[in-house]
């Protein structure tokens, strides 16, 4: 299939996932270049399209993932002009592709009673919302939880951070108030940062697992969601600064686990 027209009916679905109203709405978003496309090929996601510069042809670098996908995406040539309009990085991309959701389940993150979850609570930058999928993929954390007010995961900023990331790990975008209460009940630990907390995060026991709780920027935790985390540690810190952002501390937490526990996430 080839399409050079921006009028394109199929062209402007597709451009208009890069506002969120419509990536819900229809409950699909865009993934931007080689890299992006190879892992989501690779991982074996719902995909639907994968659109190419019809000048340039498929890239080279994907043709191996291709041969090894098994789902049905169709095969678009475009314009660069169709490029342009679909894709929110100043330089456009030889490809994209548009990708079903895929929402976790929390059941499957109540499985394993041991594994490390990181939960996010009114985190708002897209870039520290990807830096911290990323971070968690990277630790071998189990699984991540989007609580309200966080930042859209499908942005194609946060896409983009997670620099693919997002394709292994599972998350689940839920309510914190449901999603909380159910985790403790199943025997899991909550623990949050605090600059009043005695414990340090290297004193502190990962080694059984536990869900990490990062706030908002600005704010820290929610006070609903404070009410729920009954343990605190402290990132000791011999400098100036008062606080590291939402993502170092994530990723700071998130490797002191991997290393109290070895290769277990």
């Amino acid at each position: 299939m080839e399409i050079l027209s921006t009028q394109n009916a199929r062209v402007k679905e597709w451009a208009s996932l890069l506002e969120k109203k419509h990536r819900d709405k229809l409950d699909k978003f865009i993934i931007e270049g080689i890299h992006l496309v190879s892992e989501a090929l690779r991982s074996d996601w719902d995909i639907q399209y994968i659109v190419y510069d019809t000048e340039k042809g498929v890239p080279a670098e994907l043709k191996e993932d291709i041969a090894g996908y098994s789902g049905g995406a169709q095969y678009v040539a475009v314009s660069q002009a169709v490029l342009e309009k679909c894709t929110d990085t100043r330089t456009p991309q030889p490809v994209f592709a548009i990708v079903h959701k895929r929402n976790a389940l929390l059941s499957s993150l109540l499985k394993e009673d041991s594994a490390m979850v990181m939960v996010l609570d009114g985190v708002q930058d897209p870039g520290n919302v990807g830096t911290i999928i990323r971070s968690a993929d990277a630790s071998g954390a189990k699984g991540i939880v989007l609580g309200k007010g966080c930042a859209d995961l499908y942005n194609p900023k946060t896409i983009r951070s997670t620099m693919g990331s997002l394709f292994h790990v599972p998350v689940l975008e839920a309510d914190l108030a449901e999603v909380l209460p159910a985790a403790k009940e199943q025997g899991m630990k909550l623990v949050s940062t605090s600059l009043q907390a005695e414990v340090s995060c290297y004193e502190y026991d990962f080694r059984s697992g536990g869900w990490i709780v990062i706030g908002n920027e600005g704010k820290g935790i929610s006070a609903e969601t404070a009410a729920l985390v009954e343990e605190h540690v402290l990132i000791p810190m011999q400098g100036q600064a008062e606080s590291l952002n939402a993502a170092m501390a994530a990723t700071v937490l998130l490797f002191e686990a991997m290393r109290q526990r070895g290769r277990r996430g």
